[in-house]
């Protein structure tokens, strides 16, 4: 791992922080638009997805630091930067657009992007590789949860 102060950090929190508040911003009417729709038997409760998403935020912008630490710009940060960008553009798909198709293709695409890129971390870091594994599994369920709605809405 090479060398780079702490407060490099803080680019990556920034990135996923204006993640998360494009989110914010695009999901203001999420409680009312959640619960009007038909749900999967499996779906939790509304509150639950800001603390989720919360912690997963801050793994992925450390993983995101942590992969540029050990490797600097390279293929495997443009595919961080790449599910950055996927999970960007679904809250305002799902939520402010209604586009519910969309954005399961949207979030599918995500899904693999953050598989691949545990694969392509785990040659240069296992513990960023694991720090991802946490999001992945939620992108997942996020996945089937917004497939059940597709079918039932």
């Amino acid at each position: 791992m090479t060398t780079r102060p702490w407060w490099t950090l803080l680019p990556f929190l920034v990135a996923v922080a204006l993640v998360a508040g494009v989110g914010g911003l695009a999901a203001s009417g999420s409680r009312a638009t959640y619960r009007a729709l038909e749900l999967p038997p499996f779906a939790p409760p509304s509150w639950l997805f800001g603390p989720v998403w919360s912690v997963l935020y801050v793994m992925i912008g450390v993983a995101g630091w942590l992969l540029w630490r050990a490797g600097g710009w390279d293929r495997v940060m443009w595919l961080w930067v790449a599910q950055l960008l996927l999970n960007l553009v679904w809250t305002p798909l799902f939520f402010a657009a209604d586009l519910y198709t969309v954005a399961l293709v949207d979030i599918v695409l995500l899904a693999a992007a953050v598989a691949l890129l545990i694969a392509w971390s785990w040659q240069r870091s296992r513990a960023v590789a694991w720090l991802l594994v946490p999001y992945l599994a939620w992108v997942c369920f996020a996945t089937a949860l917004n497939a059940g709605i597709v079918v039932l809405n």
